[in-house]
């Protein structure tokens, strides 16, 4: 019920196609599409968007509520569309510099600009095949699959004349995300006191999903391989994965430990004195990151006197505006080196039929190519 909030289970169903069918291979490229969550951008938009998210889902209207009150504890503004826009302004001009001219249309699974509206806008301008970036670096089904659904359906709403659209690998293990990541960690660690740096423990945090999500995803192997990749990099060996602003039923599990329930064990078993807290699993201040983390946790640390420093997204960092294009390029022309660090691989272009599901009862999906 947050901007990355998980929906109740659902029957699955065919995604769009990440990789040119057979056929459509000489159709050029001729668009970038972003596509992300959306989120409300003033008070009037809150309950509406929040009605986006939950239609269908068999959420109380009380808790809904209680989620709206954390956007109108910020003036009902989340920041993720402005980021968003900002993100595609210095894409463009990453773009630019080194000679990709294509345009960028942006479309969201719950807010405006939504995405039926953006491939139709796209059909009008006569576009025929657009690479897409979702606004999400780890393989999961709201991350990754349902966004696939989201543009299925939106294709299927236009009819015949919408894009055939693409996406690009994740790009959790890229050399410059892990970089960008760094560079974020270590001055998070350096506001600290001197003495305070070398032991800090150091909390990667992503948003929660239910064991039933996670089972059919790499999502907890890939965040954890990041982590671990960094700490690397950084050569601070105290780190932890944990996790965030879960939203199911208490019957549900759920992936775990909670940062706060984590923080707060830290204090009471091992005397926790300070924590630097890295929002990992979000590109850009989400909702979650300013209320769970910025309000919640710091909070929790202030009253336990624990110094607590949050890491910045990695948002418009250059080296993570980079690894966007380089994503781009790699599916603009064959042969483009596709860099990764560390033991996984690159990430494929071209979606199993089962990657990423929640089913309800396990049962399989489709069987054609999905993206």
């Amino acid at each position: 019920m947050s901007e990355s909030a998980t929906p109740a289970p659902v029957a699955t169903r065919p995604a769009a196609p990440t990789a040119p069918l057979p056929g459509l291979t000489e159709v050029p490229i001729d668009s970038i599409l972003f596509v992300s969550f959306g989120g409300p951008e003033g008070m009037d938009d809150v309950i509406p968007f929040l009605e986006n998210v939950l239609r269908g889902k068999n959420v109380p209207r009380e808790r809904m509520l209680e989620v709206a009150e954390h956007y109108n504890h910020f003036g009902g503004i989340s920041p993720i569309n402005q980021q968003c826009r900002d993100l595609i302004e210095a894409v463009t001009r990453e773009c630019r510099a080194r000679g990709v001219e294509l345009p960028i249309y942006w479309g969201n699974r719950n807010w405006h600009p939504l995405l039926p509206d953006e491939l139709s806008k796209m059909a009008v301008d006569g576009r025929k095949r657009a690479i897409c970036f979702f606004t999400s670096m780890f393989s999961c089904y709201s991350g990754c699959r349902q966004y696939r659904e989201n543009l299925a359906d939106a294709q299927a709403a236009v009819g015949g004349h919408a894009p055939l659209v693409e996406k690009v690998r994740m790009g959790f293990n890229h050399p410059s995300f892990i970089a960008a990541q760094c560079d974020c960690v270590r001055e998070a660690i350096d506001s600290l006191p001197v003495d305070q740096r070398k032991n800090v423990k150091v909390l990667f945090t992503a948003h929660s999903i239910p064991l039933s999500m996670a089972q059919y995803s790499r999502y907890e192997a890939q965040l954890r391989e990041a982590a671990k990749l960094i700490c690397a990099e950084l050569r601070h060996e105290n780190w932890e994965l944990v996790f965030q602003s879960r939203s199911g039923p208490p019957q549900q599990p759920w992936l775990e430990p909670d940062v706060c329930d984590r923080i707060e064990e830290l204090h009471t078993n091992e005397g926790l004195s300070s924590c630097v807290v890295v929002p990992l699993g979000f590109i850009s201040d989400h909702m979650e990151v300013l209320y769970d983390l910025d309000e919640e946790a710091a909070t929790l640390c202030k009253e336990k006197e624990i110094m607590f420093a949050r890491a910045k997204t990695v948002g418009l960092h250059p080296k993570f505006v980079s690894m966007i294009v380089d994503l781009i390029q790699e599916r603009l022309a064959e042969g483009t080196e596709r860099p990764y660090i560390g033991s996984y691989g690159p990430s494929h272009d071209l979606c199993p039929a089962n990657c990423c599901l929640y089913p309800q009862t396990g049962r399989p999906g489709a069987s054609r190519p999905t993206s």
